[in-house]
């Protein structure tokens, strides 16, 4: 009897750490969609983190946009672009209105 009750645990041990390693990208809190984290996970997962996709709108809030460039060793943005930071470190340049990625510069590449 007690070999038996410490296989169902071992079993049930072994199970409960299976769920541990379930993929990265299992359905969310919101059942069923994917649960990201971060910016450049969905991103890259989703494939707008590029040049040329569009920022979601999540993204496009005032705690994203770098309004001190100089000190991130960036150009100034043109006229009706900013910079935006991303969870990884990189900095894209992005349309204002539009929400278009013109560039994108690797954390490591900037200095940072």
């Amino acid at each position: 009897m007690k070999k038996l009750i410490a296989i169902v645990l071992s079993g049930s041990l072994l199970a409960s750490t299976g769920a541990a390693f379930a993929q990265q990208y299992g359905p969310g809190p919101d059942h069923g969609h994917p649960q990201y984290h971060g910016m450049h996970d969905q991103g890259r997962h989703e494939g707008w983190y590029k040049k040329g996709g569009r920022l979601p709108q999540s993204y496009r809030g005032q705690q994203y946009v770098v309004s001190d460039w100089h000190r991130d060793h960036l150009r100034p943005p043109p006229r009706g672009y900013h910079w935006v930071r991303s969870d990884n470190g990189d900095f894209l340049l992005v349309a204002v209105t539009t929400g278009v990625i013109a560039s994108i510069i690797a954390a490591a590449a900037s200095g940072n």
